[in-house]
């Protein structure tokens, strides 16, 4: 279901706030600046989790489970994300009693009013764009104030109110969220196809991105031409005259890359923009992080900060969690975690992935594999994508397959991870392995490893419980 973009108040105005699903990544970041800015708020979520834990910590009240007993009776507002329905008990009594009920994004806008916004959003690569433009603001003295889908590596947290007139977000657009943020800067790191149980088809996708780069508030466009789908969406944008800042690796990029330098633990580039021409040196792998940070350094530069300014500041980035981050390295095998779960996030991941156990191969002398194993998310985008998915699981040398975690979604008949397994088949997958419950996989996976290999984890479900549990095995066998 897509959203209509509603009138807000601001957020010191809403009065006591409690939010549904407070563990959610894209709700705990926001919970938290509500209570920062002094706002009574309490939380409940169906389940325990870390990020619970972290907002109690904050001096938020929290609850595991729902019941109509935890919405206190002072409560004005109450803050809900897609993912909760209308049969949650404490929704219900939201509606009988007749209180504000706001959509996360609302939440979110209404922290937002007054700064300069800076949305960053596109099918791939929001969260590690956020997350860098954040703290490129902050390392410059910026002091921004930020919501970004994963905690940052440093800090272990996603969200801050800054002093400065800078608020970032992560802007998603699974739900026409991006629509309600009042955005001064639009950032579209690519456009490709995903949601389409919410949007209906890919062209009116793609429609949406338009419709958000063109918000009557947005003065500059950052967009990626490296990318097919932003490419058209930025010609389109260009030949109406509006302000577009483009970015990447192609020649007629504004900021551009060249002289990209492969390295395991980290990625180089020489950055263009207009005049000046420095190296952007990043500590985090991938050359789609060179990317990001270009799509940071063209909000910076829009913002005021200075060419080096920018540069030095990137360099100091040291990413966020579950964006190829690394679990541990023991008994000679290397455990990462990746958020990835959509093919083309996928690929990014697998060809770091690939970069990382060649130069380990060369320094060691070993022939390590690349192990990766994916769990699909969400029954939809199964279904959309199992041959694609498929097809990118070849850039393996084995892989492993959870069934689906289907989150927000009812099971669907004949949709289970099997799809994944037979197109990986199809596609020529050397050697693939079907695990169905995801408690087996650290145990599958320790079987399967031999020094030299690389295993990565891959999903935006909680297949993030796997590299842990894994870890201590191979402490075990060490």
């Amino acid at each position: 279901m897509l959203l209509t973009p509603i009138d807000v108040l601001p957020a010191r105005e809403v009065g006591p706030v409690h939010f549904i699903a407070a563990g959610g990544s894209g709700m705990s970041g926001i919970a938290r600046l509500y209570a920062e800015l002094g706002v009574r708020t309490t939380g409940s979520d169906q389940s325990d989790s870390r990020a619970l834990r972290s907002l109690e910590s904050a001096g938020i009240t929290v609850y595991v489970g729902h019941d109509v007993s935890q919405l206190a009776d002072d409560v004005e507002t109450v803050v809900i994300s897609s993912a909760v329905r209308e049969t949650n008990v404490e929704l219900a009594e939201a509606r009988r009693r007749g209180l504000r009920v706001w959509h996360r994004s609302a939440a979110l806008a209404a922290l937002m009013l007054g700064s300069d916004g800076v949305s960053i959003a596109g099918t791939h690569g929001k969260t590690t764009t956020t997350a860098m433009t954040a703290v490129m603001l902050g390392e410059a003295g910026q002091d921004p104030s930020y919501v970004i889908g994963g905690p940052l590596t440093t800090t272990g947290v996603s969200s801050a109110i800054g002093q400065g007139s800078a608020f970032v977000v992560e802007a998603d657009e699974s739900d026409a969220s991006f629509l309600q943020y009042p955005t001064k800067i639009a950032v579209i790191t690519n456009v490709g196809a995903d949601h389409l149980v919410n949007w209906g088809s890919h062209e009116a996708y793609a429609e949406g991105f338009y419709e958000f780069a063109t918000q009557p508030e947005v003065e500059t466009v950052v967009i990626n031409v490296d990318d097919y789908g932003a490419r058209t969406l930025a010609e389109r944008l260009l030949a109406e005259g509006r302000n577009v800042l483009t970015y990447g690796e192609s020649a007629d990029a504004v900021v551009r890359i060249t002289d990209i330098v492969t390295k395991t633990t980290g990625a180089e580039g020489t950055l263009t923009f207009r005049d000046d021409v420095g190296a952007l040196r990043l500590r985090v792998p991938g050359n789609y992080n060179l990317a990001n940070a270009s799509a940071a350094y063209a909000v910076g530069r829009s913002l005021g900060l200075g060419h080096d300014a920018c540069l030095d500041a990137l360099a100091r980035f040291d990413g966020t969690l579950r964006r190829f981050q690394l679990i541990t390295n023991t008994a000679g095998v290397r455990v990462y975690d990746d958020y990835a779960h959509h093919p083309t996030e996928i690929r990014a991941a697998l060809g770091a992935a690939r970069r990382a156990t060649e130069a380990g191969n060369e320094a060691t002398g070993l022939e390590g594999r690349l192990i990766a194993c994916f769990q699909p998310h969400l029954y939809s985008r199964t279904l959309d994508f199992a041959d694609e998915f498929g097809e990118v699981l070849t850039l393996a040398d084995v892989a492993v397959v959870n069934n689906i975690d289907g989150a927000r979604e009812d099971p669907v008949p004949g949709v289970t991870g099997e799809l994944v397994v037979d197109a990986a088949k199809k596609h020529g997958v050397r050697e693939i392995h079907y695990v169905h419950e995801k408690f087996d996989l650290p145990d599958a996976l320790n079987e399967l490893a031999r020094p030299g290999d690389l295993i990565i984890t891959l999903g935006c479900g909680d297949v993030t419980i796997v590299g842990p549990l894994l870890a201590k095995l191979l402490e075990e066998r060490a």
